[in-house]
């Protein structure tokens, strides 16, 4: 599915552990990867090379890997930048971590992380780094909501990283609040299971298990957002992977951006993924 990957690089440390996840996923796919440091206007030198000397050592690692790899370094806007190269090299799937301002403003308003996730024709994976030293993922938690869009692209992204990193994956679906679901998470036998998940689930299910992953399914009801940031700390996953959100400024208003609080309040790494 993905033949040509690209990771965004800058300054930040963060930016690099995103493009280990690219990095790791491009082995596992037998995909090239491209490395892309882009100089924002204004930026300082020394900044600059410091995002040099992270492609390097990406590209060294690659080569470590058996991953074939090119280095773009180029000067301007990011996210034009990142546009025009993605168009350039035929990219299927950009790497991009986010940045303080993703977190700290509305994710959804005027940051690099929205203009890349509205620009690109392609697919977006945009990474929020918490724990630096827990890069390498043993279990993995997949938030399924009732309507998934693009279920194959989401479902065979989610299926490679697991590969990628022998991970084990956990899928998990937070219901709305119910008056039999005041005592918390609710126990199924697997009929029960298969009978109360949406469709939409099923047949990412269905798509998980094509590619050979064995996965644990749970079920719980609560708010979005806040449910799947407990979960993800209570059962200590390494990494969330969860769907970038199409809902529309009514739907947020009214009922708020699991995915924007989920951002605020991981306490693991992240990533937001747009097939």
């Amino acid at each position: 599915m993905y033949r040509k990957i690209l990771a965004a690089v800058n300054e930040h440390v963060n930016s690099e552990i995103a493009a280990w996840y690219a990095l790791h996923l491009a082995k596992q796919a037998n995909a090239r990867i491209y490395f892309c440091a882009i100089g924002e206007n204004g930026i300082a030198g020394k900044d600059f090379r410091t995002a040099e000397e992270a492609v390097q050592r990406l590209c060294v690692r690659a080569r470590e890997l058996g991953v074939p790899s090119d280095c773009i370094l180029k000067t301007g806007d990011p996210s034009a930048q990142i546009g025009k190269v993605a168009v350039a090299e035929d990219i299927d799937l950009v790497f991009a971590a986010t940045r303080h301002e993703d977190v700290e403003k509305r994710f959804y308003t005027r940051t690099t992380a929205k203009r890349l996730l509205l620009s690109l024709a392609c697919s977006v994976a945009l990474v929020r780094v918490v724990h630096m030293g827990r890069i390498h993922p043993h279990d993995i938690l997949v938030p399924l909501k009732a309507h998934i869009d693009h279920i194959p692209d989401r479902a065979e992204f989610a299926a490679m990283l697991v590969k990628a990193f022998a991970a084990k994956v956990h899928l998990f679906h937070v219901t709305e609040p119910m008056r039999k679901f005041f005592r918390g998470e609710i126990h199924l036998t697997p009929v029960e299971w298969a009978a109360k998940i949406p469709a939409d689930i099923s047949r990412f299910i269905d798509h998980i298990e094509s590619h050979g992953i064995e996965h644990e399914k749970r079920l719980v009801a609560g708010r979005t957002g806040r449910t799947i940031a407990i979960e993800a700390a209570a059962r200590r996953h390494d990494l969330i992977i969860m769907g970038a959100s199409e809902r529309g400024p009514l739907d947020f208003l009214l009922r708020g951006n699991p995915v924007e609080e989920v951002l605020r309040e991981t306490p693991c790494n992240l990533i937001i993924f747009k097939a």
